[in-house]
């Protein structure tokens, strides 16, 4: 047991604990898509089934997973990938961790939940000898990134890409300068 704050319980699990992941994992996929720019986003399924494939491969090369409960109820998780290093650009240490996906139930969102995962992050970290951290924010997801902000972390990479799909078509009825469709 790594901690238990107020009813908020952390623990780390392993990859049996996989299949109970799948509705936080498409609730933030869902809350990806309201708060990043247009784009076509994987069906929820197809998503769970690629983003299990990755949980399945980072578990297995010594990643670990940290369950957030309330009671019998899963209220989050972080799912941490642990990388050789040191970094190719920057100064880090023999091993670098990726916090691949922190998830916190809606319900939970602004009551603790995720800094108490990320404590709990940082303590196994700290076990297990690893002081550099990554944590990937989508663009848009101004809360994510003030959060992390918060806790020290700093943005160091912006990624941007073009899709084969390329993007949704703009929404009708919302309209620009010149009568132009907005999306």
């Amino acid at each position: 047991m790594i901690g238990v704050m107020t009813d908020v319980t952390i623990r780390v699990a392993g990859a049996e604990a996989l299949d109970s992941l799948e509705p936080l994992w498409l609730a933030l996929h869902e809350h990806h898509q309201r708060v990043a720019p247009p784009a076509v986003y994987q069906p929820p399924a197809a998503s769970w089934r690629a983003r299990r494939g990755s949980y399945e491969h980072w578990l297995a090369e010594g990643g670990f997973v940290l369950l957030a409960e309330r009671g019998s109820d899963l209220v989050g998780y972080a799912l941490v990938e642990i990388q050789d290093g040191p970094d190719d650009t920057w100064v880090t240490g023999s091993r670098i961790a990726e916090v691949q996906t922190l998830s916190v139930a809606p319900a939970e969102r602004g009551l603790g939940t995720g800094t108490r995962l990320l404590d709990a992050v940082d303590a196994h970290l700290a076990e297990l000898g690893i002081e550099d951290v990554f944590i990937g924010v989508l663009t848009g997801n101004d809360d994510a990134l003030r959060f992390y902000e918060r806790r020290g972390l700093r943005p160091v990479m912006t990624y941007v890409a073009r899709f084969k799909a390329g993007t949704p078509k703009p929404m009708t009825g919302r309209r620009g300068p010149g009568g132009a469709a907005r999306p």
